[in-house]
């Protein structure tokens, strides 16, 4: 292996066990002082690290390690915090709204119930490290829930579907997108209109049939958020 690949590698570990996002690297000089090689080798090392994401040059000041997307895998039984809580993060989340209202044409067709019927809307977002990741408007078919989840304030709804009312769910589907954040999301996200969102949009069914219990549209700031589809 080239001996600049060999460092790069070897810096990438550093940054994973020692780096902060935000953490400068040690400069240039100190780092071919430390791999024996010239200041040429340890640049070409960088620009690995640059071309991977993992640190970004400014000039004037050094090459500072960026803060990683957080993976989450996509598949029957994904639900937001649990994915993050096995990967040893501590994800929290927060309700901003919850009502019953009236089911557009559109909220009709992907619950698949008839127009006009009443179902529980909430919007929630989600926190890791205290930075908003994203935020999810969630669609729930049947109405007589109502009176448990109005109650529903933080942590996982999938969680508290299943110890409120014995309500296992599983993902029917998936579609995914990516578009630029409207003004609320960016209120929400704190972010400006150059940060792209993903845009995700599931559909629920209760474990042991068919019949679709949840439709969930996400928005995640697609800097912070790597989903990952599993075959």
């Amino acid at each position: 292996m080239k001996v600049y690949l060999t460092i790069s590698r070897q810096l990438e570990m550093d940054i994973r066990d020692y780096f902060s996002p935000g953490d400068y690297l040690p400069p240039e000089a100190r780092l071919a002082e430390r791999f024996g090689v010239n200041r040429h080798t340890v640049r070409r090392a960088i620009d690995e690290l640059v071309a991977n994401g993992l640190v970004q040059r400014h000039q004037g000041k050094g090459n500072m390690v960026l803060r990683q997307p957080q993976q989450y895998r996509l598949h029957e039984g994904a639900h937001f915090t649990g994915c993050l809580l096995e990967q040893g993060s501590l994800p929290s989340s927060q309700v901003i709204c919850s009502r019953l209202v009236t089911a557009s044409d559109k909220l009709a067709r992907e619950l698949g119930i008839e127009p006009e019927q009443k179902i529980i809307q909430l919007q929630t977002l989600r926190h890791m490290e205290g930075i908003p990741r994203c935020v999810i408007n969630h669609y729930l078919s049947d109405p007589q829930w109502w009176p448990a989840i109005k109650h529903f304030q933080q942590g996982s709804l999938h969680g508290f579907l299943k110890r409120a009312l014995s309500v296992e769910l599983k993902r029917e589907s998936t579609r995914l997108g990516a578009r630029a954040p409207s003004n609320e999301e960016c209120r929400l996200l704190q972010i400006n209109k150059s940060v792209p969102v993903m845009r995700i949009k599931t559909r629920n069914q209760l474990k042991g049939s068919n019949r679709i219990a949840e439709y969930s549209v996400s928005s995640a700031r697609a800097d912070l958020i790597e989903y990952v589809v599993e075959h």
